[in-house]
């Protein structure tokens, strides 16, 4: 199959799973009890939802950005299983100090981080579906409204990889597609994690077409507990198929300054890694 059949065949499959999809979902289930109904965000026109919610991505470095510059793109990172709570606190205390984009952690920590990081420039990021995809969409959702209710304001979601190698290209759609409405509708970005490692090519460029067409705002190369993370190759295959007003964030095995560099010439605009204070203190002097 040719590139261009099989972006025409995920454009196809995303129309269909959004004219049969219902969105917007009827009501956050997570709100129900706070009798925020009435004036619930869920109540927005479906297009203003289904609309990459991040600013264009910023163009890629010509030069060695400064340490304060590279944080600025990064999700300090911790999604281990056994974080604790001072781990955790010392990840915020770090995003504080070193002025990185958001801390990225698991669900639990969710509400915690966003106490820490109150009145801070950092987000607070959590992780949905994570680590395989393979939960059902009305968890994801679920997860989702959550996470949103408890301050994340960026949400990381595993597609169901699955199903896109299967060729069930509708499925993957619909459940990336009610993730984002929902993210979407509490004021929430969504990156899209593929796990690239388990792909080829076209599975690549179709489930880009997908998040592309579901308004997704940024796709993502890996969970990086997968067999590989992310590669310039990848990275720049992500950013030619994907639309200018969409992100490429690069996970998995970045370590180094020269690593962040180089995934930020190859097309990334956000960076995720648990080395963030490594790698901004191998940034060059000024």
């Amino acid at each position: 199959m040719d590139t261009q059949r099989a972006l025409q065949i995920a454009r196809e499959a995303a129309r269909r799973a959004l004219s049969a999809t219902p969105l917007p979902l009827e009501h956050c289930v997570a709100c129900g009890a706070q009798g925020c109904a009435p004036t619930c965000p869920l109540s927005r026109p479906q297009d203003v939802w289904l609309k990459p919610h991040a600013s264009p991505p910023p163009p890629p470095p010509t030069g060695a950005p400064s340490a304060a510059e590279l944080a600025r793109s990064i999700d300090h990172t911790k999604l281990s299983p056994d974080a604790t709570r001072e781990s955790i606190r010392q990840l915020c205390n770090e995003a504080r100090q070193y002025g990185f984009a958001a801390v990225c952690v698991n669900p639990v920590w969710v509400a915690f981080c966003a106490e820490e990081l109150a009145h801070t420039d950092v987000a607070v990021c959590t992780v949905v579906g994570f680590p395989l995809g393979a939960h059902r969409t009305e968890t994801k959702v679920r997860e989702t409204e959550l996470a949103c209710h408890d301050g994340a304001s960026e949400v990381d979601m595993v597609i169901h990889v699955g199903a896109l190698k299967g060729g069930d290209l509708e499925r993957v759609a619909a459940d990336i597609a009610a993730v984002t409405a929902t993210a979407h509708a509490h004021g929430a970005l969504v990156k899209v994690i593929l796990e690239v490692a388990l792909l080829t090519e076209h599975e690549k460029i179709q489930a880009c077409a997908l998040c592309d067409a579901v308004g997704a705002d940024y796709v993502k190369t890996s969970t990086g507990f997968g067999p590989g993370g992310a590669t310039p190759h990848d990275v720049a295959l992500l950013r030619r198929h994907v639309s200018p007003s969409v992100g490429v964030k690069a996970a998995g095995g970045i370590k180094s300054y020269e690593d962040a560099l180089t995934m930020l010439r190859a097309g990334a605009s956000r960076l995720g890694a648990s080395a963030g204070v490594a790698i901004v203190r191998g940034a060059p002097s000024p």
